[in-house]
């Protein structure tokens, strides 16, 4: 007799099991065969629609700006003094420059250090550093800056012989430095990409 129960218990507990299974079919649906193959023009689409709202979200105003010019007067100063240091290595401006302003930079040391030259520079001070333009490029965000800055320069052969400048004088230097951040980056540094002539 106990067993009649427990066969009915079974078949009692089969049809519930099996009404769950239905009710949750109809509540979340069931796997067509589409899932997970999103078109490569939607994946395209929703990622420069993301790129275009952080660009939007890029809030160049007058305090950016502000918090942007002693970053790149500092970026000024240190790139200017490793650029006189006779290692020829840019052991502290390499994460500033970008890769067209590095291999420039790496070439002229090189260039110098091969005819025997070196270079003293004693950097007084910047007298002015002013945003000319910023503009959005693609992904990046570009700032074009004039320096107005005090150095004492001069180059020396081997023998310690003045070649240019002047050891004594100091005198002003106008400089255009192109920086570049990348907006979707994380990354708050910025580059310099280039310097105008």
């Amino acid at each position: 007799m106990s067993y009649s129960f427990e066969y009915i218990d079974i078949i009692l507990l089969a049809m519930i099991a099996g009404f769950i299974f239905l009710r949750l079919r109809g509540i979340l649906g069931k796997r067509t065969g589409y899932e997970g193959k999103v078109s490569s023009d939607f994946k395209q689409e929703f990622s420069k629609n993301i790129i275009n709202n952080n660009i939007q979200k890029q809030n160049f105003d007058d305090q950016a700006k502000k918090d942007f010019l002693v970053g790149a007067k500092i970026a000024y100063e240190t790139i200017i003094t490793d650029f006189s240091d006779s290692d020829n290595k840019l052991t502290s401006s390499k994460p500033l420059l970008g890769k067209k302003i590095y291999k420039q930079f790496k070439d002229a040391l090189l260039e110098r250090e091969s005819k025997g030259h070196f270079a003293e520079i004693t950097f007084i001070g910047i007298n002015s550093a002013t945003i000319k333009e910023h503009e959005i490029i693609e992904n990046d965000l570009e700032v074009t800056v004039d320096f107005v800055s005090e150095l004492i320069t001069c180059i020396k052969d081997k023998s310690k012989k003045i070649i240019s400048g002047d050891p004594q004088k100091a005198k002003k230097v106008y400089d255009t430095w192109k920086f570049s951040k990348d907006l979707r980056s994380v990354d708050p540094n910025w580059l310099l990409i280039d310097i105008i002539k």
